[in-house]
């Protein structure tokens, strides 16, 4: 297999936790130049007609894209460790969090940098007040996450999930707008020490 990856993006470290966090290895690693535009040549496209990472190629050719199929595939080939619930309740609560993460926080802060920084303004129209509008939404989920953290060691309950995978990637992203954890969401930097001393970490 084949990851088409970006080094600094946040979805395509999703994808590489995840294949840590199930001990998959032999996957061969394609670093694309998103700044550079390398994701929007015909021969990328041809493996991902919306031209955006990551894209897990199998040895067959087929292409998945969207980092939740992704997770799905992984899941699917090699189930233990589980990462996308046990049960029938664990899966939906697993699936309920990684949603509300995806859209609550990770794209808000990907609409907020992309607007009003103007990263990719070669390529888009930016609109400054919807990126200030959008940094103030993922701020608003993040009392939310403290929450549901102050009543379970994991993101979406008592187990390990691609759920806590897309909030690290998430909330470390949130970088990029200065969207810091701080000493107002103990429970989160509680859980985000956790995070940090996962091998997955630095995949």
């Amino acid at each position: 297999m084949k990851l088409y990856s970006a080094n600094m993006a946040p979805n395509p470290r999703r994808s590489r936790m995840a294949l840590a966090e199930k001990g998959i290895s032999g996957v061969e690693m394609i670093d694309i130049d998103l700044a550079g535009g390398e994701n929007l040549k015909p021969e990328f496209r041809e493996r991902n007609s919306l031209a955006k990472v990551p894209v897990l190629e199998l040895d067959d050719g087929t292409c998945i894209a969207e980092t939740a199929a992704i997770y799905r595939y992984l899941e699917e080939i090699q189930p233990e460790p589980n990462l996308m619930g046990r049960d029938a309740k664990e899966k939906a609560l697993t699936e309920m969090w990684d949603r509300r993460i995806d859209n609550a926080l990770l794209m808000p802060i990907g609409h907020c940098f992309q607007h009003t920084t103007g990263f990719f303004k070669d390529r888009m129209t930016p609109v400054a007040a919807w990126g200030e509008e959008a940094g103030k939404l993922a701020a608003a989920f993040l009392p939310i996450l403290e929450q549901q953290l102050q009543k379970h060691e994991f993101v979406a309950g008592d187990h390990f999930s691609v759920a806590d995978i897309t909030a690290l990637c998430s909330l470390e992203f949130g970088k990029v707008i200065q969207l810091r954890i701080t000493e107002d969401f103990p429970a989160i930097q509680r859980w985000h020490a956790q995070m940090k001393a996962r091998p997955s970490y630095t995949a």
